[in-house]
Protein backbone atom coordinates (compact mmCIF):
# COMPACT_ATOMS: atom_id res chain seq x y z
CA UNK A 1 0.00 0.00 0.00
CA UNK A 2 1.26 3.76 -0.65
CA UNK A 3 0.07 7.06 -0.60
CA UNK A 4 0.58 10.56 0.74
CA UNK A 5 2.43 10.49 3.53
CA UNK A 6 3.87 6.87 3.40
CA UNK A 7 2.53 3.67 3.07
CA UNK A 8 2.98 -0.32 4.20
CA UNK A 9 5.53 -2.25 3.29
CA UNK A 10 5.07 -4.65 0.04
CA UNK A 11 4.03 -7.95 0.96
CA UNK A 12 2.46 -7.01 3.99
CA UNK A 13 -1.31 -7.83 4.91
CA UNK A 14 -3.48 -6.02 6.25
CA UNK A 15 -7.01 -5.45 6.81
CA UNK A 16 -9.83 -2.68 7.08
CA UNK A 17 -12.93 -3.27 9.23
CA UNK A 18 -15.38 -0.18 9.48
CA UNK A 19 -16.05 0.43 13.35
CA UNK A 20 -19.23 -0.43 14.04
CA UNK A 21 -19.91 -2.66 17.06
CA UNK A 22 -21.50 -6.05 16.51
CA UNK A 23 -23.10 -6.83 19.54
CA UNK A 24 -24.17 -10.11 18.17
CA UNK A 25 -20.59 -11.09 16.76
CA UNK A 26 -18.51 -9.39 18.75
CA UNK A 27 -14.90 -10.01 17.91
CA UNK A 28 -15.63 -10.49 13.95
CA UNK A 29 -14.34 -7.66 11.87
CA UNK A 30 -15.84 -7.23 8.17
CA UNK A 31 -12.43 -7.46 6.26
CA UNK A 32 -12.03 -4.69 3.77
CA UNK A 33 -9.18 -3.45 1.74
CA UNK A 34 -7.43 -0.47 2.22
CA UNK A 35 -5.38 2.12 -0.90
CA UNK A 36 -3.88 5.31 -1.24
CA UNK A 37 -5.27 8.32 -3.62
CA UNK A 38 -4.37 11.98 -3.93
CA UNK A 39 -6.53 14.65 -1.65
CA UNK A 40 -9.65 16.12 -3.15
CA UNK A 41 -10.95 19.09 -4.12
CA UNK A 42 -11.96 21.53 -1.69
CA UNK A 43 -15.54 21.30 -0.41
CA UNK A 44 -17.80 24.41 1.16
CA UNK A 45 -21.28 23.82 1.57
CA UNK A 46 -23.13 24.21 4.81
CA UNK A 47 -26.85 23.25 6.49
CA UNK A 48 -28.86 26.28 6.99
CA UNK A 49 -27.87 29.05 8.84
CA UNK A 50 -30.36 28.78 11.91
CA UNK A 51 -29.93 24.57 12.44
CA UNK A 52 -26.22 24.11 12.16
CA UNK A 53 -23.24 25.88 13.59
CA UNK A 54 -19.92 26.36 11.70
CA UNK A 55 -16.21 26.49 11.73
CA UNK A 56 -16.17 30.59 12.55
CA UNK A 57 -16.43 29.82 16.40
CA UNK A 58 -14.19 27.82 18.80
CA UNK A 59 -16.29 25.38 20.46
CA UNK A 60 -14.05 25.81 23.48
CA UNK A 61 -13.87 29.59 24.49
CA UNK A 62 -10.71 31.61 24.50
CA UNK A 63 -8.68 28.96 22.30
CA UNK A 64 -8.12 29.05 18.39
CA UNK A 65 -7.46 26.37 16.11
CA UNK A 66 -4.53 25.03 17.19
CA UNK A 67 -4.83 25.45 21.40
CA UNK A 68 -6.85 24.22 24.31
CA UNK A 69 -6.54 22.02 26.52
CA UNK A 70 -7.47 18.06 26.00
CA UNK A 71 -9.60 18.28 29.00
CA UNK A 72 -11.95 21.56 27.87
CA UNK A 73 -11.66 20.12 24.08
CA UNK A 74 -13.49 16.76 25.99
CA UNK A 75 -15.90 19.10 28.18
CA UNK A 76 -16.85 21.17 24.75
CA UNK A 77 -17.27 18.19 22.66
CA UNK A 78 -18.64 15.47 24.44
CA UNK A 79 -22.72 16.77 25.01
CA UNK A 80 -22.68 16.97 21.24
CA UNK A 81 -21.61 13.11 20.39
CA UNK A 82 -24.46 10.46 21.12
CA UNK A 83 -24.02 6.71 21.25
CA UNK A 84 -26.42 4.53 18.75
CA UNK A 85 -28.27 1.28 19.03
CA UNK A 86 -29.58 -0.13 16.03
CA UNK A 87 -31.99 -3.26 16.02
CA UNK A 88 -31.51 -5.25 12.65
CA UNK A 89 -32.57 -8.67 11.43
CA UNK A 90 -29.09 -9.68 12.79
CA UNK A 91 -29.20 -8.66 16.27
CA UNK A 92 -28.01 -5.17 17.66
CA UNK A 93 -25.14 -2.95 16.65
CA UNK A 94 -23.88 -0.08 17.95
CA UNK A 95 -22.34 2.55 17.16
CA UNK A 96 -21.77 6.89 17.70
CA UNK A 97 -22.96 9.77 16.19
CA UNK A 98 -22.65 14.02 16.28
CA UNK A 99 -25.55 16.08 16.79
CA UNK A 100 -26.43 18.76 13.89
CA UNK A 101 -29.05 20.46 15.46
CA UNK A 102 -30.57 21.17 18.51
CA UNK A 103 -33.44 19.75 17.69
CA UNK A 104 -32.45 16.13 17.41
CA UNK A 105 -30.70 15.83 13.83
CA UNK A 106 -27.70 13.49 14.28
CA UNK A 107 -24.83 13.03 11.86
CA UNK A 108 -23.56 9.44 11.83
CA UNK A 109 -22.29 6.49 9.61
CA UNK A 110 -23.93 4.50 6.71
CA UNK A 111 -23.34 1.45 7.97
CA UNK A 112 -24.64 2.10 11.94
CA UNK A 113 -27.72 2.50 10.49
CA UNK A 114 -27.89 -0.01 7.52
CA UNK A 115 -31.00 -2.35 7.48
CA UNK A 116 -31.86 -0.92 11.15
CA UNK A 117 -35.36 -1.97 11.89
CA UNK A 118 -35.22 0.15 14.96
CA UNK A 119 -32.88 3.23 16.67
CA UNK A 120 -32.41 4.35 19.72
CA UNK A 121 -29.78 7.23 20.87
CA UNK A 122 -28.20 7.92 23.99
CA UNK A 123 -26.89 11.42 25.05
CA UNK A 124 -24.08 12.30 27.02
CA UNK A 125 -26.89 13.15 30.28
CA UNK A 126 -28.14 9.64 30.35
CA UNK A 127 -31.06 10.38 28.49
CA UNK A 128 -32.65 8.34 25.67
CA UNK A 129 -34.87 8.24 22.52
CA UNK A 130 -36.03 6.43 19.64
CA UNK A 131 -34.74 7.76 16.28
CA UNK A 132 -36.18 7.73 12.44
CA UNK A 133 -33.72 7.65 9.59
CA UNK A 134 -34.15 10.67 7.51
CA UNK A 135 -31.86 9.41 4.96
CA UNK A 136 -28.63 7.22 4.30
CA UNK A 137 -25.42 7.48 1.00
CA UNK A 138 -23.78 3.93 1.64
CA UNK A 139 -21.65 5.25 -0.94
CA UNK A 140 -20.34 8.39 0.94
CA UNK A 141 -20.88 6.33 4.32
CA UNK A 142 -23.28 9.20 5.69
CA UNK A 143 -26.57 8.96 7.57
CA UNK A 144 -28.74 11.75 9.16
CA UNK A 145 -30.92 10.30 11.92
CA UNK A 146 -33.57 11.98 14.00
CA UNK A 147 -33.99 11.80 17.81
CA UNK A 148 -37.38 11.94 18.46
CA UNK A 149 -39.56 13.87 21.12
CA UNK A 150 -35.87 16.04 22.20
CA UNK A 151 -34.87 19.51 21.88
CA UNK A 152 -31.95 21.85 23.62
CA UNK A 153 -29.44 19.76 22.74
CA UNK A 154 -25.80 20.90 21.93
CA UNK A 155 -24.76 21.11 18.31
CA UNK A 156 -21.61 20.20 17.30
CA UNK A 157 -19.22 22.55 15.95
CA UNK A 158 -18.09 22.33 12.23
CA UNK A 159 -14.70 22.76 11.50
CA UNK A 160 -12.52 22.91 7.83
CA UNK A 161 -11.25 19.95 7.24
CA UNK A 162 -8.98 21.36 4.54
CA UNK A 163 -7.23 23.29 6.83
CA UNK A 164 -5.96 20.30 8.72
CA UNK A 165 -1.91 19.42 8.50
CA UNK A 166 -0.27 16.14 9.24
CA UNK A 167 1.12 16.82 13.10
CA UNK A 168 -1.91 18.43 13.95
CA UNK A 169 -3.47 17.51 17.06
CA UNK A 170 -6.73 15.39 17.39
CA UNK A 171 -9.19 13.54 19.85
CA UNK A 172 -11.35 11.09 19.22
CA UNK A 173 -15.02 10.89 20.39
CA UNK A 174 -17.36 7.97 20.34
CA UNK A 175 -18.41 5.18 22.52
CA UNK A 176 -15.72 2.23 21.54
CA UNK A 177 -17.28 -1.49 22.55
CA UNK A 178 -20.52 0.65 24.49
CA UNK A 179 -18.31 2.57 26.41
CA UNK A 180 -20.26 5.99 25.93
CA UNK A 181 -18.49 9.18 25.59
CA UNK A 182 -14.79 7.84 25.61
CA UNK A 183 -12.22 10.14 24.56
CA UNK A 184 -8.99 9.28 22.88
CA UNK A 185 -5.75 11.99 21.66
CA UNK A 186 -3.86 11.74 18.98
CA UNK A 187 -2.59 13.47 15.62
CA UNK A 188 -3.60 13.60 11.92
CA UNK A 189 -0.85 10.74 11.05
CA UNK A 190 -1.61 11.50 6.56
CA UNK A 191 -4.69 13.33 4.63
CA UNK A 192 -5.88 11.92 1.13
CA UNK A 193 -5.80 8.39 1.68
CA UNK A 194 -8.21 6.52 -0.09
CA UNK A 195 -10.10 3.69 2.22
CA UNK A 196 -12.14 0.56 0.43
CA UNK A 197 -14.23 -1.19 2.60
CA UNK A 198 -15.36 -4.64 1.41
CA UNK A 199 -12.43 -5.70 -1.37
CA UNK A 200 -12.14 -8.85 0.78
CA UNK A 201 -13.64 -10.70 2.87
CA UNK A 202 -11.20 -12.72 5.35
CA UNK A 203 -11.90 -12.98 9.08
CA UNK A 204 -16.06 -12.97 8.65
CA UNK A 205 -17.73 -15.41 10.96
CA UNK A 206 -19.23 -18.32 9.11
CA UNK A 207 -23.05 -16.40 9.42
CA UNK A 208 -21.65 -13.35 7.33
CA UNK A 209 -19.76 -15.13 4.34
CA UNK A 210 -21.08 -14.37 1.08
CA UNK A 211 -22.62 -11.53 2.76
CA UNK A 212 -20.75 -8.27 1.35
CA UNK A 213 -23.04 -5.37 1.63
CA UNK A 214 -23.15 -2.16 -0.43
CA UNK A 215 -21.50 -0.31 2.55
CA UNK A 216 -18.64 -2.87 2.29
CA UNK A 217 -18.17 -1.76 -1.27
CA UNK A 218 -17.78 1.94 -0.31
CA UNK A 219 -14.73 3.82 -1.15
CA UNK A 220 -13.74 6.91 1.18
CA UNK A 221 -11.52 9.41 -0.93
CA UNK A 222 -9.46 11.85 0.64
CA UNK A 223 -10.13 10.39 4.22
CA UNK A 224 -8.37 11.34 7.36
CA UNK A 225 -5.47 9.46 8.90
CA UNK A 226 -5.12 9.48 12.87
CA UNK A 227 -3.34 7.69 15.34
CA UNK A 228 -6.09 8.79 17.83
CA UNK A 229 -7.24 5.00 19.27
CA UNK A 230 -10.61 4.01 17.32
CA UNK A 231 -12.51 0.46 18.19
CA UNK A 232 -15.52 -0.76 16.81
CA UNK A 233 -18.45 1.45 18.08
CA UNK A 234 -16.32 4.32 17.51
CA UNK A 235 -18.04 4.65 13.99
CA UNK A 236 -19.82 7.84 12.84
CA UNK A 237 -18.57 9.72 15.97
CA UNK A 238 -16.16 12.86 16.19
CA UNK A 239 -12.81 13.60 15.17
CA UNK A 240 -12.30 17.37 16.22
CA UNK A 241 -9.49 19.14 16.50
CA UNK A 242 -7.76 21.32 19.32
CA UNK A 243 -10.66 23.98 19.57
CA UNK A 244 -13.48 21.24 19.50
CA UNK A 245 -14.17 21.44 15.95
CA UNK A 246 -15.85 18.54 14.44
CA UNK A 247 -13.15 17.90 11.28
CA UNK A 248 -13.96 14.52 10.62
CA UNK A 249 -16.70 11.29 11.34
CA UNK A 250 -14.72 8.33 12.50
CA UNK A 251 -15.48 5.14 10.37
CA UNK A 252 -12.95 2.69 9.96
CA UNK A 253 -9.66 0.96 11.42
CA UNK A 254 -6.94 -0.85 10.14
CA UNK A 255 -6.51 -4.20 11.56
CA UNK A 256 -3.53 -6.80 11.06
CA UNK A 257 -3.29 -10.51 11.76
CA UNK A 258 -6.16 -11.88 13.77
CA UNK A 259 -7.38 -9.13 15.80
CA UNK A 260 -9.69 -6.18 14.91
CA UNK A 261 -8.80 -3.40 17.94
CA UNK A 262 -7.01 -0.35 16.96
CA UNK A 263 -3.28 -0.90 16.26
CA UNK A 264 -2.72 3.16 15.77
CA UNK A 265 -4.14 3.57 12.08
CA UNK A 266 -7.76 4.68 11.66
CA UNK A 267 -9.78 6.72 9.46
CA UNK A 268 -12.27 9.51 9.40
CA UNK A 269 -14.59 10.89 6.78
CA UNK A 270 -13.52 14.57 6.00
CA UNK A 271 -16.23 17.13 7.82
CA UNK A 272 -16.36 19.07 4.42
CA UNK A 273 -17.33 15.82 2.70
CA UNK A 274 -19.48 14.51 5.21
CA UNK A 275 -21.94 17.72 6.04
CA UNK A 276 -22.13 18.30 2.34
CA UNK A 277 -23.70 14.20 2.12
CA UNK A 278 -26.02 15.08 5.27
CA UNK A 279 -26.83 18.66 3.67
CA UNK A 280 -28.35 16.68 0.89
CA UNK A 281 -29.94 14.28 3.02
CA UNK A 282 -31.91 16.80 5.16
CA UNK A 283 -32.99 19.13 2.11
CA UNK A 284 -34.62 15.86 1.12
CA UNK A 285 -36.31 14.70 3.96
CA UNK A 286 -37.48 18.50 4.58
CA UNK A 287 -37.07 18.26 8.05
Amino acid sequence: MAGPGGGAGAGRTALLGTTRQKVVAAGAALALAFGAGGAGAAVALAFTHDSTVYSSPTAVSGTSAKGGTTARVAAAVQPSVVSIQAQTPNGTSGGSGVVLRSDGVILTNAHVVTGARQVAVKFSDGRTAAAQILGSDSGADVAVIKAQGVSGLKPATLGNSEALAVGDTVLAVGSPLGLDGSVTSGIVSALGREVREGEQEPQLPPGLRGQLSEQQQTVIKNAIQTDAAINPGNSGGALVNSAGQVIGVNTAILTAGNGNGNIGVGFAIPINSAKKTADAIVAGSKV
